[in-house]
């Protein structure tokens, strides 16, 4: 468990070093401006989708269900608005007081701050601010509900697609992204180059799948908690069996059922925290590249020991 800590240690610093740095911010932006275009032109069709799948669904159910996505949204948004503030107040005596070097990994650390200060909030009153967006809801005509619901939807199908194209292209740059820590942290081996096509080949079957098992569920969305409950269970899987076979095939020339079942837990908590970032948008961006490299890094200390 100690190794695999410090590998989870290692994968929060290097995805902050430049090197990395740089292929999850161009990542990042081309995934985010593709999809964004995209959910823009297909809006009214993504809204009709999620009206449809709002009627097969009691009102009370979908009340209830709407105040919780409310409330999670607005815990969303204060994240984000805390750190844009916190910044735009402070950056520059911050940018005199830290080095360069250090600023990314500070704005990281205070991201991660707003996070948590505002799910401390929600901890204590999140029962309240359900209950008010529960009294919206019921105020609110059923048309009006439903358009709001059904436009979460839509927002959620476009977010899902940035996490599987941000764990797609985790998956292309890949090898050039461990070559660079295997010459820092591990001088005398070499990454394994022989597996790179494979590698895309099973993230891309991987990502189908993942697609269509999406699309089976999409009418448990407005089912509080069991929604919540199978987006993790969903992002698991495809995260798991992705940077899994990255980090694995970057590091034995043959990977096998086998191979798999020995890395088992690890793949399995790496996994887990790489999904966390899931849920702060932004940092949503950075978790494929997290995972991949703390596997790798754990993996190969693994195969050396």
């Amino acid at each position: 468990m100690r190794n695999i800590t410090k590998s989870i240690i290692f994968g929060f610093k290097e995805i902050l070093n430049w090197h990395t740095m740089k292929y999850i911010m161009i990542s990042g932006i081309i995934v985010s401006v593709l999809w964004l275009g995209i959910g823009f032109v297909l809006w009214d069709k993504l809204i009709a989708l999620g009206s449809k799948i709002v009627e097969l669904v009691p009102f009370s159910m979908i009340r209830s269900n709407g105040a919780w996505m409310l409330s999670t949204f607005l815990w969303f948004q204060l994240t984000l608005i805390t750190f844009a503030l916190f910044f735009a107040f402070l950056g520059n005596l911050i940018l005199r007081k830290v080095s360069k070097e250090r600023y990314a990994m500070f704005s990281f650390i205070v991201l991660l701050a707003s996070a948590l200060l505002w799910g401390i909030v929600w901890f204590f009153e999140g029962d309240y601010i359900y209950a008010q967006f529960l009294k919206l809801m019921t105020w609110l005509p059923f048309e009006t509900v439903e358009k709001g619901i059904a436009s979460l939807i839509g927002l959620y199908i476009i977010y899902n697609a940035i996490v599987a194209s941000m764990l797609f292209l985790a998956s292309i740059f890949s090898e050039v992204i461990v070559a660079d820590i295997e010459k820092r942290e591990f001088a005398n081996d070499e990454v394994v180059r022989d597996n790179v096509f494979k590698s895309i080949k099973y993230t891309i079957k991987d990502s189908l799948i993942f697609t269509f098992l999406s699309i089976l569920a999409l009418p448990l969305l407005v089912v509080p908690v069991v929604n919540i409950l199978i987006q993790i269970v969903l992002w698991i899987w495809l995260v798991k069996n992705t940077i899994g076979y990255d980090a694995l095939s970057l590091t034995h020339k043959n990977v096998d059922k086998e191979l798999f079942k020995n890395y088992k837990k690890d793949i399995f908590i790496i996994s887990f925290i790489t999904v966390m970032f899931n849920f702060i948008p932004v940092l949503n961006i950075f978790g494929p590249f997290f995972g991949l490299v703390a596997l790798f890094h754990h993996i190969k200390y693994h195969t050396k020991g």
